[in-house]
């Protein structure tokens, strides 16, 4: 268990992967929108998508030519399924509340606000 907790709050602690979090909330994203927004390479946003999937926080999908990656579900309660970190649905819905007026935050959701109003088929360009 305290394993479990470790590894979910060094994930979510790291700054790059907590602003993920946030931009996740709520909606999925490919790694190309991720890229374009944080403004890092495919490798170091995909290790960075790595270890919050490992953790359980983020799930992926495939669709064609993309990955798109969201939030796992929020929904925790006693029959918390085998193999699940116990402590990955309290730490997202905290982060629902915590880091809202943080500059960085602020400023990837104006940047990804304006990156969505684009197809992602145009905004990725061909693979």
């Amino acid at each position: 268990m305290l394993a479990d907790y470790e590894a979910v709050m060094k994930a979510a602690g790291d700054r790059t992967r907590a602003r993920i979090l946030k931009m996740l909330q709520g909606r999925e994203l490919c790694v190309c929108q991720l890229m374009a927004v944080l403004r890092m390479s495919s490798s170091t946003v995909s290790k960075h998508l790595s270890i919050l999937k490992m953790t359980g926080l983020v799930q992926d999908r495939r669709d064609g030519r993309w990955v798109y990656y969201s939030l796992v579900s929020q929904t925790v309660d006693s029959t918390t399924p085998s193999g699940r970190n116990p402590y990955v649905g309290t730490i997202l819905r905290c982060l629902q509340d915590w880091l809202n007026d943080d500059p960085a935050i602020r400023a990837d959701q104006q940047k990804l606000e304006k990156l969505l109003a684009t197809p992602v088929e145009q905004a990725c360009g061909p693979v």
